[in-house]
């Protein structure tokens, strides 16, 4: 299958992919396994562009990791996309997040309005659906750290860059 879609992604610290991973490693333990991609980071999702734009967005990418700093973002709820095939944690929409999102704007039409959220769990929907009673015994609100900016595209997955936020501007600002 060939590659459709170029992604940006905001990754979590390490202590966030090692609740996130567990919240995952719940579901296998009680028999359910999801379509979505393994191995990479869990991240927020920012924008989805066609792969015309990968070179603009890397270099993109590049300046705004240059100018953020990390920032805290609040996993406060769990979500359920139209279709009931894609399981997620909410991240609160912050002025922090939503600075980031509109700096990674590359000015192009996006499918999908953006709606931040952090992959759990893919899968048909009727699957989905039975797993939600494991996922609401271990998931917890958390307040998790955005460190890494990642370019992907998708199918197959093909990771293009990855930068570590290390400006000293705030999200906020």
């Amino acid at each position: 299958m060939a590659e459709k879609i170029l992604v940006m992604m905001a990754d979590w610290d390490d202590e966030t992919q090692k609740i996130l991973s567990g919240w995952y490693d719940d579901l296998t333990r009680a028999g359910f396994e999801g379509k979505q991609t393994l191995g990479l980071p869990h991240h927020i999702t920012m924008s989805a562009y066609t792969l015309d734009k990968e070179e603009q967005a890397a270099k993109l990418m590049k300046k705004v990791a240059d100018e953020f700093a990390p920032f805290k973002v609040h996993l406060s709820h769990m979500g359920m996309f139209m279709g009931g095939s894609v399981l997620f944690a909410g991240p609160e929409r912050t002025p922090e997040l939503v600075r980031l999102h509109e700096a990674l704007d590359l000015g192009a039409p996006q499918e999908h309005p953006w709606t931040p959220h952090t992959t759990i769990f893919i899968n048909e929907p009727e699957i989905v659906h039975a797993a939600i009673p494991t996922v609401v015994k271990s998931f917890r609100p958390l307040v998790g750290t955005i460190t890494k900016l990642h370019l992907c595209a998708f199918w197959p997955t093909r990771e293009i860059a990855s930068f570590e936020l290390k400006g000293t501007a705030s999200a906020a600002e």
